[in-house]
């Protein structure tokens, strides 16, 4: 039964959910050492033992002529289906993209950006539980916008669809590989596995904890692990709530489904509403407990309180009522307004990335975009009016630091 707290227990609950991903790092750590240690050796180990590879395959790698075959025999719906999502998505991370620009700044001072895309890029696609291949859309197409001319894809037991969904986007570097090992194999890189510069794509805590650990080692997006959303309802219909908090707690027993109000009439109804559809729907194992564990309605003595709450709990998903409150949302992973914006628009087709940050991250920043796969370098270019105008400032800070050869670089160049 979803559990109903007042406010001033929220702090705790968020809390413990920070203390799962530290826990999964301690599991973690020793994986990623061996795979840095021992490359195919111990990534074979890993993917036989947690992923399900067959005992007897020689390598994580998936071959050409299954994708090929896998392409093939998708069905004529879903290959539609991925033909509407793949326009939006494409669309909307063009329009994310920095652009190249050089401005004069004042006489003799010219200066701006040149955008690069990465060298290399390591997709990973969620497919234990679930299969989803339109994570795949969500990280190869911003990355494919972006310029990046080597993308790859780990996934742990990849299906028709996942396999099939790589080969349209002309992903043919694909790995059957998982967990904590995966994220390793990419950012080490093995005999079979490239290095890669950057790895996207959410998964479980052990993913979460993997690339959190990694950091600095690799480019990671952000923390992107089990899945959550905070739902802010002063009223609504208690079935359309209690369908919101489901599509999150479907994914993973480890998934939070929160709901805020400021009605404890209404926070009875979705409670109420959860248990009646929760005995029609097909992943009900999966959602009853994170339903039980993981999720909540927190109730709150406004809704100013409750945004409140929500830019500290910085939600992956957050639901709100009405456009008005955007202007009160600092912290967030994507935001979905009004009753006919359901998350799972963002899931599939609206366009926007449903790779986000978890875990509190989206205090930080936002979801995965265009502009994660490229460098943006600054550029600059000065005349002898243009340094003669800045000399003095430039030395004046340089002597102040101590740092007199900065100082004189730039004197030895306007001597008369």
């Amino acid at each position: 039964m979803l559990r109903i707290v007042h406010h001033r227990e929220a702090d705790g609950f968020l809390q413990r959910r920070a203390a799962r991903l530290e826990a999964a790092e301690r599991v973690v750590a020793p994986i990623l050492e061996a795979v840095r240690k021992k490359g195919d050796a111990a990534l074979l180990r890993y993917a036989r033992k947690l992923d399900g590879l067959d005992p007897r395959a020689k390598s994580v790698a998936v071959g050409v002529a299954e994708i090929d075959a896998a392409t093939k025999g998708l069905k004529a719906d879903f290959r539609k289906a991925i033909r509407h999502a793949s326009r939006n998505i494409r669309e909307f991370a063009k329009r994310q993209l920095p652009q190249n620009r050089l401005s004069l700044m004042g006489d003799g001072i010219r200066a701006g950006q040149i955008v690069r895309p990465l060298d290399a890029m390591g997709a990973y696609a969620p497919s234990g539980r679930y299969p989803l291949p339109s994570t795949i859309l969500m990280t190869v197409i911003p990355a494919t916008v972006a310029g990046v001319a080597r993308i790859c894809l780990a996934s742990p037991r990849p299906s028709r669809e996942i396999l099939g969904t790589a080969g349209l986007l002309g992903v043919t570097e694909v790995f059957r590989m998982g967990g904590a090992q995966a994220i390793a194999a990419f950012a080490f890189g093995t005999e079979t596995v490239p290095k890669v510069d950057r790895i996207v794509g959410p998964g479980n805590v052990y993913v979460a904890a993997a690339k959190k650990l990694l950091a600095g080692e690799v480019g990671i997006d952000f923390v992107a692990g089990p899945t959550e959303i905070l739902i802010l309802a002063e009223d609504g219909h208690p079935r359309v709530l209690a369908a919101d908090m489901l599509a999150q707690a479907e994914h993973d027993t480890e998934a939070a489904a929160i709901l805020v109000t400021t009605n404890r009439r209404l926070a009875k109804s979705v409670a109420a509403e959860i248990e009646a559809q929760l005995e029609h729907l097909p992943t009900q194992g999966t959602a009853r407990e994170a339903i039980r564990r993981h999720s909540a309605v927190i109730l709150v003595p406004s809704l100013d309180a409750g945004v409140e709450l929500a830019n500290r709990f910085a939600p992956e998903h957050l639901s709100i009522p009405s456009a008005s409150l955007l202007r009160q949302i600092r912290s967030a992973g994507s935001v979905f307004i009004g009753e006919y914006s359901p998350e799972a628009a963002g899931d599939y087709a609206s366009g926007t990335n449903h790779v986000l940050p978890t875990s509190g991250f989206a205090r930080v920043r936002g979801g995965l975009s265009a502009a994660d796969f490229v460098k943006v370098i600054s550029v600059q270019e000065l005349s002898r009016e243009g340094l003669r105008t800045l000399a003095p400032a430039i030395t004046t800070l340089a002597r102040a630091e101590g740092l007199e050869a900065h100082a004189r670089s730039v004197e030895v160049r306007l001597r008369d």
